[in-house]
């Protein structure tokens, strides 16, 4: 079952209670159990008792769930799953604002702020949201502070003040009352339960360490291919390590709200372990969805390769290749610039720009940025190897429009083409973010000097989430598809998993060459 959405969105019963008997896992983040004889909500895997039908109601999200008065369980912890695939496989406003509000848009905007990004008025937007999805923009965002309460709670040793502000609450009594109201739990209570390898707390200032589920297959091969293809040194490192999980780790520093901050992350079988250092706690929560939409850990994988593996041309590769992800974007801005650079160019070459680039322009991160506290690498399985160079920040667009001439490389007219795109971010006169349609974006790039058809849809894939964007105009995917004997004017039949179908095309490809993939 895949949950979508064109209008008002309705879950249908009697297969939500099939995955709920199941205990079906696939399902944790898709809904939502509510249990009315208890009060509390859980997630569809929840190990304790299955409740009788006449007991229990689905919801879409968990903030639908508290609206109507329950709170989560203490036992299966409902928001600690997976995100919906349907913010991502839906363009509706319902899909495209909750993709902002995982991002903390209405903490640092409020929803006046939300609604224009949606080119709504608040009022129309509250009704759509409640109308889809059981809660409007102010309860949405209260799940999303209670998530980040809990996890700073449960994972550092903040004080509880703190906290209450770092999670995005304007008061501690706001705090208190949420929490209590959502967990059953005073904050006190909640950080003395019992806790798991998840849950180790970090009390280096600016560190937290956690565990982000996935949708089971993951292909990390892949994933550990592209990001080693286009790191660049500074932004990001990737090393092998025997004592990672997988035999690999990552770092990249995030640009976030508040300030940089680093990523480090060690793949495992069944989730994701990041420490995030040199963080401001109120950016806790934007930069786990950042991590969450680069890695395309919300992805319903099983739902996609249903549909590819169905054409027989396709159903090889995909089979050789299950859980294949799209890698996503934590930085828009970042994204095309690099894109651009990688126009018609190498990997390597690509590579070789960027990191002159960041070299010459990018922002470095301070210890006093977090004060002068020991690094907190000590405290997490996560450690940069000594020969890393020091971390920097990705240059801003006000940095590359101010100095590119004088750092890039290159055509004159690629020049002047990054620096025009760089001078349109700076002054917004394009608006690159999560919650924006792909189509609108799309149609934006292609208005920009240097952008065409190939940048644009590469951009869009990657920045958006959209997951029906076929990049017919890479030369990569071109020959795989001829190697295939595919026709790629004829893709109806993929639709709406085109970004899935245009990740295993390559990837067919780089394993014909050898790469291991």
């Amino acid at each position: 079952m895949t949950i979508t959405s064109t209008g008002p969105a309705v879950l249908d019963f009697d297969r939500c209670y099939r995955a709920l008997q199941a205990r079906d896992a696939r399902f944790d983040g898709q809904f939502f159990v509510a249990v009315r004889t208890t009060g509390i909500y859980c997630r569809p895997s929840c190990p304790a008792q299955t409740p009788r039908p006449h007991n229990v109601s689905f919801v879409l999200t968990a903030a639908a769930a508290q609206q109507q008065g329950y709170r989560a369980c203490r036992r299966c912890a409902p928001d600690s799953v997976p995100g919906s695939p349907m913010w991502n496989a839906n363009a509706d406003v319902a899909a495209r604002a909750m993709r902002l509000i995982a991002d903390g848009v209405v903490e640092r905007e409020g929803v006046a702020g939300l609604a224009a990004r949606l080119r709504y008025s608040p009022r129309h937007l509250n009704r759509v949201l409640t109308d889809q999805l059981g809660a409007g923009p102010l309860a949405l965002a209260r799940a999303h502070r209670a998530t980040n309460a809990r996890v700073l709670i449960q994972c550092t040793s903040m004080p509880m003040a703190d906290v209450a502000f770092a999670a995005g609450f304007a008061s501690v009594r706001q705090f208190n009352d949420t929490v209590r109201e959502v967990f059953g739990l005073t904050p006190t209570q909640l950080r003395r339960l019992p806790r798991g390898r998840s849950r180790t707390p970090v009390s280096v200032p600016g560190a937290v360490s956690l565990r982000l589920p996935f949708r089971a297959p993951y292909r990390w091969q892949w994933m550990r291919w592209f990001l080693g293809a286009h790191a660049a040194a500074g932004v990001e490192t990737l090393v092998d390590d025997p004592q990672a999980p997988l035999g690999w780790r990552y770092r990249r520093v995030v640009r976030l709200p508040h300030g940089p901050a680093v990523a480090e992350i060690e793949p495992g079988d069944d989730h994701v372990t990041v420490l995030l250092s040199h963080l401001d706690m109120r950016d806790l929560g934007t930069a786990v969805n950042r991590v969450r939409r680069m890695l395309d850990l919300d992805a319903d994988i099983r739902a996609a390769e249903d549909v590819l593996g169905a054409d027989p041309a396709l159903a090889q590769p995909v089979r050789r290749a299950t859980g294949l992800r799209v890698p996503g974007s934590v930085d828009p801005g970042e994204t095309i610039i690099r894109t651009m650079l990688g126009q018609q160019v190498s990997l390597a070459a690509a590579r070789h720009h960027v990191e002159r680039l960041v070299a010459e322009l990018g922002e470095p991160l301070h210890d006093a940025d977090t004060g002068d506290a020991p690094s907190p690498h000590a405290h997490s399985p996560v450690t940069p190897p000594p020969e890393a160079p020091p971390p920097v920040a990705f240059p801003s667009a006000e940095a590359i429009a101010a100095r590119g001439r004088e750092v890039l490389r290159g055509p004159r007219r690629r020049v002047e083409a990054v620096v025009a795109v760089a001078e349109a971010l700076a002054e917004n006169r394009v608006e690159p973010h999560v919650g924006v349609d792909a189509s609108e974006l799309r149609a934006q790039l292609l208005e920009l000097p240097g952008i065409g058809p190939w940048t644009a849809d590469l951009v869009v894939m990657r920045v958006t989430g959209d997951p029906d964007v076929l990049l017919d105009g890479d030369l990569v995917v071109s020959r795989a598809a001829a190697d295939l004997g595919l026709d790629l004017r004829d893709t109806a039949r993929w639709a709406p998993w085109r970004s899935y179908a245009s990740m295993h095309l390559w990837h067919h490809a780089l394993a014909a060459a050898g790469e291991h993939v």
